[in-house]
């Protein structure tokens, strides 16, 4: 007899070398952060920085955990929840600059 209800699960493995991957480019990401820092770009660096990391963002998200493989329905809401946060973001700033 073959389920199709909410309790079944795929199953997905992620290996252990993509996990390291992952992790290192991570790693890489921040070096490249602290040593932007350190070098004068003017409006440039926190352009640089955000897209940054925003990068290391999707790559947590959808690796460590595990977005990749949800429903899309879970990752829809991930989507609203930053989307909400980056209204808070730009709400707050706004009132700080006026």
């Amino acid at each position: 007899m073959e389920s199709h209800g909410p309790s079944e699960h795929k199953n997905h493995i992620v290996s252990y070398g993509q996990f390291t991957i992952v992790w290192i480019a991570l790693v890489s990401l921040t070096a490249i952060t602290v040593a932007l820092a350190g070098i004068e770009l003017g409006r440039w660096v926190i352009v640089t920085a955000l897209t940054i990391a925003s990068i290391k963002t999707y790559l947590v998200g959808s690796i460590f955990m595990h977005l990749k493989f949800e429903d899309r329905i879970f990752t829809v809401f991930v989507g609203v929840a930053v989307v909400t946060l980056a209204v808070f973001f730009v709400l707050t700033f706004f009132d700080y600059g006026f």
